[in-house]
């Protein structure tokens, strides 16, 4: 017995570092990139041939409320960097925030020409439902809600706004028919599904807080190598010539850090 409980100790030791090596790697992402991570993520495990990497797409803010609440996220990427600097603020990260890249809104539409459309166009009695992602806890929805503040017509268009759980549901409205127009992520607007059925126009930067994006590895992620690596891939080159592809620009200069 002297000699079997060395063995049996060992056994159980390799059984657990190869449950902690299937461990995947789950991340939280703003749903305006689902496209652009899925390509990211794809590429990430073709170079790490053991990792596997979870993503759950949604809103920020909802993401922001889970991670406090304990969510076994290890990264989480924001339509907005103002969650995760609360997050840091709070004690719930890992690392610091690092922005990523610099989102756009778009006028959508498969039922009108959105190419020729503009904000001051959605008081129009042609258009009868606008779809924006809900402005209490999606970034994108806040931009949308402050673009149509600016150009004068929110009091003309709040009627006609339904409102998505976060911004991919926005737009699942108005490709569906549900909404006449989405004021969606740009990201969404070139993606494949959406590119074959409608047209965009971008709404001018000028008109709303600049969408400045953002991640950070959270708390649950300390100490995790591929949490670690995950995050130095995502600002490397070839991640960054996906973005790009996806209509997301550079981060701003001066963005936190």
């Amino acid at each position: 017995m002297r000699f079997v409980l060395p063995s049996l100790f060992a056994c159980a030791a390799l059984v657990a570092h190869a449950a902690g090596a299937a461990e995947p790697l789950r991340i939280a992402a703003a749903a305006d990139l689902k496209f652009c991570m899925d390509e990211i993520v794809t590429a990430f495990e073709a170079e790490h041939a053991d990792a596997r990497v979870d993503v759950s797409y949604g809103s920020s803010g909802n993401f922001a409320t889970q991670i406090r609440q304990g969510a076994p996220f290890d990264l989480f990427f924001s339509a907005d960097s103002d969650y995760p600097i609360a997050l840091e603020h709070d004690g719930f990260t890992a690392s610091r925030v690092r922005p990523y890249a610099l989102g756009r809104i778009v006028l959508w539409s498969a039922a009108l020409d959105a190419a020729t459309l503009t904000l001051p166009d959605l008081a129009r009695a042609d258009v009868a439902r606008i779809a924006i992602a809900n402005p209490r806890h999606a970034p994108y929805g806040q931009r949308a809600e402050q673009a149509l503040r600016a150009s004068g017509v929110w009091d003309a268009v709040q009627p006609k706004l339904v409102y998505g759980e976060n911004i991919a549901q926005a737009a699942q409205f108005a490709e569906s028919g549900n909404a006449t127009v989405g004021i969606i992520a740009l990201s969404l607007a070139v993606s494949p599904p959406l590119a074959a059925k409608g047209r965009y126009s971008l709404v001018p930067d000028t008109l709303h807080a600049p969408l400045q994006q953002a991640f950070v590895v959270t708390r649950h992620g300390a100490g995790k190598a591929l949490a670690r690596a995950f995050a130095d891939y995502v600002q490397a080159p070839p991640a960054r010539a996906i973005m790009a592809r996806h209509g997301f620009a550079p981060a701003r200069a001066g963005a936190p850090q």
